[in-house]
């Protein structure tokens, strides 16, 4: 965590840093919470979680390879047991 200050310029235009824009990928446009924390304290927040968009890419990606989710959990059960296996069953 790090502390940057910024500048309110006129009607209340703020730059972020470039250093933080490239950090957190941010870019012109992109939409943003703003959640006013009542001490004097905002806290800015990405519009659109990257949970969110990490999930709509992973249908979008199901979609076009035509997995169903039956298949992906499957997929995903044979994974967890290779995993446990390779890591924490001794032979």
């Amino acid at each position: 965590m790090s502390l940057t200050t910024i500048q309110i310029r006129r009607k209340g235009l703020i730059t972020l840093p470039a250093v933080l824009r490239r950090k957190y990928n941010v870019d012109e446009g992109d939409v943003y919470s703003l959640l006013d924390l009542g001490d004097g304290s905002l806290l800015l927040m990405p519009g659109t979680s990257r949970v969110a968009q990490s999930g709509d890419e992973v249908a979008r990606l199901l979609s076009e390879k035509d997995v169903t989710l039956d298949e992906l959990l499957i997929a995903l059960e044979d994974e967890r047991a290779a995993y446990y296996q390779e890591h924490y069953v001794q032979t």
